[in-house]
């Protein structure tokens, strides 16, 4: 991408890494699991050299790669396209993570007590959650008269982008009554990127929401707050997600640190996930008031101010 309508974060060094494409439907990138860890194994030739691939396999096993790699050109080539039509249309979605084809979280490792395949366990929804089988967690007044609903995934910089400029403005006029906030939560990226630091973070946000709905958005702008590098799946690691989860005050309860531990809402979080992805929103983050397309940049690509989204969304909210 040449031209992001966000400005570009630092914490990429790759002007695409912020809004990775979905492969498509049949896709062999889309069938391999990406689990950390999770390679393609070639049947070995003989008992004795099961650890030593042959030449063919070497050669095979490198033309894979430079065919992975040639996707990936392709799909940066498209996202930036798809990104620089948005910029001049206003549109919401600032990160072109395609949620279609019917993508689904993929299975961590065999053994992680993170993992999230949706029938590993039982399915627990955490308390302070809404909608069918509680996949949205609502901040703000219940009784507020128009609902802001936001779509984001824990692992998307542009998300992160998106919380820093306007995180506080956002909340402010939840907190006044303007509208509630209704969070709509992905974990493409884990299929798009592999590893499982959205889905991690996703269920450990179940936990805080069980903690109660203040604690989940405290939770939410941490993350978002300290955010690893895309690629980097630090997310994917508990012990990271319980360490900042100390910097909310009250959150590291027993019951919170079991949950995150055993992977509680792990099947919840993939629940979520898959709501997100039947939602027909196509990137994160994507911002709607009462179901309308909220704008993040002006007709030029370049993102509003936080007092220009202000202006828009109380104007929006007090015209409805």
């Amino acid at each position: 991408m040449s031209k992001s309508p966000m400005p570009q974060s630092p914490m990429s060094s790759s002007p695409m890494s912020d809004s990775p494409i979905r492969p498509a439907a049949g896709d062999p990138a889309e069938q391999r699991s990406t689990a950390p860890g999770s390679a393609q194994q070639l049947p070995p030739q003989n008992p004795h050299r099961a650890s030593l691939p042959t030449a063919r396999e070497r050669i095979q096993e490198a033309h894979r790669l430079e065919a992975r790699s040639a996707r990936t050109r392709r799909r940066i080539v498209t996202g930036a396209a798809i990104v620089a039509v948005l910029a001049l249309a206003g549109g919401t979605a600032l990160a072109i993570g395609t949620a279609g084809g019917g993508a689904k979280a993929v299975p961590a490792a065999a053994g992680d007590p993170a993992r999230t395949a949706g029938p590993a366990g039982p399915l627990v929804v955490p308390a302070n959650t809404s909608g069918p089988d509680g996949t949205v967690i609502t901040y703000g007044k219940p009784d507020a008269a128009h609902t802001l609903q936001v779509f984001e995934d824990f692992r998307c910089p542009v998300c992160k982008t998106f919380e820093k400029a306007h995180g506080k403005a956002v909340q402010q006029l939840a907190d006044d009554g303007t509208y509630k906030i209704e969070y709509h939560l992905a974990a493409f990226l884990d299929v798009n990127l592999g590893g499982r630091g959205s889905r991690t973070a996703l269920a450990a946000a179940g936990a805080a929401a069980n903690e109660g709905v203040d604690k989940f958005k405290q939770f939410h702008d941490v993350l978002y707050a300290n955010q690893p590098e895309e690629r980097e799946d630090g997310f994917g690691d508990v012990n990271r997600i319980l360490a900042l989860a100390e910097q909310v005050p009250g959150l590291k309860t027993e019951a919170f640190t079991k949950a995150v531990t055993e992977g509680t809402y792990a099947p919840w979080a993939a629940k979520v996930a898959e709501a997100f992805n039947s939602s027909g929103v196509t990137g994160t983050p994507t911002v709607k008031l009462d179901g309308r397309p909220v704008k993040l940049a002006d007709s030029s690509g370049r993102p509003l101010t936080a007092e220009q989204l202000t202006a828009q969304l109380r104007q929006a909210a007090g015209a409805r």
